[in-house]
């Protein structure tokens, strides 16, 4: 028990393991659902206007998230920074978020063809394109609220964002089946905006700060240097998936790219105990270190104590992977079984990577992000095209894993002198 106590990486991962088990739950129960009513082509096309749908929300932001954390971290005594800080931010992402919400709307016909091979859905785009702008506001919020390390109230508006979505989700799938889950994904995102609103509305003294129309010179400089990482990241990183997505399509059916995206959305179930816990703690605490010295400490203990865990944990599903599919989709998504276990050899790859790629993000390492990003993406792309040729679907999810390998040997080169760095 004091090993929980004095480990805080720990202490916030376990706070918010409740809001990641009643996501995981819900989300086991959506998973049915979209199966059960919708399918294999439902899961292809939910998938798709879900990698939309998170390209637009990270280009309208910028890195609104990862900046504003950093900044606010480093000034967090100077309330006078500060306005200006929030001012920046608040000003300059609702003027981009309108931007490109007016783009998204203009454009939806064309998106529709782009996502889904016809015109007939461009009512949820056009829907998703409206919501943008409160989107950014919620985003703005959360981050200030995870600068300050409000981790409590954080996942208090998780949980209680996750069972409204779901509600409100499964009902739109069940009367309008496909529009009904693509509608459905556009709306969870004003559902968080109003659960976060009220609690916004109660800790009125804690945002008690003056957003007057400024934009500080100096916040824009750090901004832009982050929003470039960021824009890098938003457009490439979901081109990625679409583009394989619509190679399977292509190359094979609906079916075998509904059987891909079963398998995406299975490992973001496990993943986000992981991936939020260190953008909780991880992520700040990365902004405080100084030196090589403490990095590698910081490193020391999540190979210790996380990588462990996750482990643990992917052999779990590996062994119970049967039950898991069974539970959460249904016979027609049966092959994910048989490719499961890539994934899962992946995301370990990725769970050790990412110890490294926060480092990269929250001190702003451009160029090293730039070749992350560029040489990840276009690997996993180009081993997809070619494996898929000789493996089918299964090549798809074999060339995640040969990817995730590769950049953790480029992170080990990248960060070699921190890694044998001695004590002076």
């Amino acid at each position: 028990m004091k090993f929980f106590t004095k480990n805080n990486s720990l202490k916030v991962l376990s706070l918010n393991s409740i809001s990641v088990m009643v996501s995981f739950v819900l989300g086991i129960f959506s998973s049915k659902i979209i199966a059960f009513f919708l399918g294999t082509t439902g899961m292809t096309l939910l998938g798709s206007f879900r990698n939309f749908t998170t390209m637009s929300k990270s280009i309208a932001t910028l890195g609104v998230s990862n900046s504003l954390v950093k900044l606010v971290v480093e000034n967090k005594e100077d309330e006078k920074e500060l306005s200006l800080i929030f001012s920046t931010f608040f000003w300059l992402f609702l003027m981009i978020s309108v931007v490109v919400s007016s783009v998204i709307l203009i454009f939806s016909s064309s998106i529709s063809e782009l996502l889904f091979f016809s015109t007939d859905y461009k009512i949820p785009i056009q829907f998703f394109s409206l919501t943008l702008p409160f989107i950014v506001i919620n985003t703005f919020w959360i981050s200030i609220y995870n600068a300050f390390e409000r981790f409590k109230t954080i996942i208090l508006i998780q949980v209680i964002s996750n069972i409204l979505v779901f509600i409100v989700s499964a009902l739109l799938i069940w009367k309008q089946n496909i529009i009904g889950g693509l509608l459905a994904i556009a709306i969870s995102e004003i559902i968080m905006v109003l659960v976060t609103f009220v609690f916004i509305r109660k800790e009125k003294g804690f945002f008690n700060f003056n957003i007057k129309r400024v934009l500080n010179n100096k916040h824009l400089k750090e901004i832009r240097k982050f929003s470039s990482m960021a824009l890098l990241s938003a457009i490439i990183i979901p081109t990625t998936l679409i583009s394989i997505r619509n190679l399977l399509i292509q190359s094979y059916t609906f079916q075998e790219a509904g059987i891909w995206d079963a398998v995406i959305r299975l490992s973001g179930f496990y993943m986000l105990l992981f991936s939020s816990g260190l953008t909780l703690y991880y992520m700040p605490k990365l902004a405080s270190l100084s030196t090589d010295e403490e990095f590698k400490s910081e490193l020391k203990e999540y190979f210790k104590t996380l990588v462990p865990i996750f482990l643990l944990m992917i052999v779990l599903i590996y062994l119970f992977k049967n039950l898991i599919i069974n539970i959460a989709f249904t016979q027609e998504f049966n092959k994910v079984s048989e490719i499961l276990i890539w994934q899962l050899l992946g995301d370990f790859f990725r769970i050790m990577s990412l110890a490294f790629g926060y480092q990269i993000l929250v001190k702003t390492m451009m160029f090293k992000f730039f070749f992350i990003e560029i040489v990840y993406n276009l690997s996993y792309f180009i081993l997809s095209y070619y494996l898929m040729q000789n493996f089918a679907l299964e090549g798809v999810v074999m060339a995640y894993f040969f990817a995730n390998v590769l950049m953790f040997f480029v992170f080990l080169f990248m960060f070699r002198k921190v890694l044998i760095k001695q004590k002076v």
